[in-house]
């Protein structure tokens, strides 16, 4: 067996007390890499650092000891819900009030809704700075031309799938966010 230094070392005031997570559905390939792809070409720095997700937890700061209670608290509410169709379908935007182009949620908006409420409750409870609207972001902080091609080329858009849960994700210090673990509806 290998002695030496573990690689956060061994000073327990240098491991982080805090972490940056959020909760989303993945869309799924070829649809995600596709979005991932137009995001890319738009010109959106973000593009590849950011999987291609339904949002239902923005970034949230959580003390690391309280992850196993997050976790926990994940998995009941998925056990809670079932899978769901969705219609992704063309494009919208949030302009003027936000500088966002996405893809617009046809079928399963209700759906995220549901799972969005009880996902931002019991540890994760917290105030929005927006009204809760899924989608999927396809051009965010650009300018306005970039904005605005975003928006024409994605008008015909389509993906179908099912939604079998949803994915816990972690913001790294590289900024890229990774998964840390998946919860399937049903239990």
């Amino acid at each position: 067996m290998a002695t030496g230094p573990s690689p956060a070392g061994d000073d327990p005031a240098a491991m982080p007390r805090d972490v940056v997570i959020g909760v989303s559905i993945a869309v799924p390939d070829p649809w995600g890499k596709e979005i991932q792809d137009a995001r890319d070409d738009f010109g959106d720095p973000l593009a590849r650092s950011i999987p291609t997700h339904v949002t239902l937890l923005p970034p949230t700061e959580v003390a690391v000891d309280d992850l196993p209670a997050v976790q926990r608290h994940l998995s009941a509410v998925a056990a809670r819900h079932r899978t769901f169709r969705m219609l992704l379908l063309g494009s919208g935007t949030f302009r003027p009030v936000s500088p966002v182009v996405f893809v617009r949620i046809e079928e399963g908006m209700q759906e995220c809704r549901q799972v969005e409420a009880s996902v931002r409750s019991g540890p994760l409870a917290r105030e929005l700075n927006f009204p809760f609207h899924p989608h999927v972001t396809v051009a965010h902080n650009l300018t306005d031309e970039q904005l605005d091609r975003a928006h024409t080329e994605m008008k015909g858009f389509r993906a179908v799938f099912d939604v079998p849960g949803f994915s816990l994700y972690r913001f790294g210090a590289d900024e890229v966010w990774r998964p840390l673990h998946s919860y399937t509806f049903g239990g």
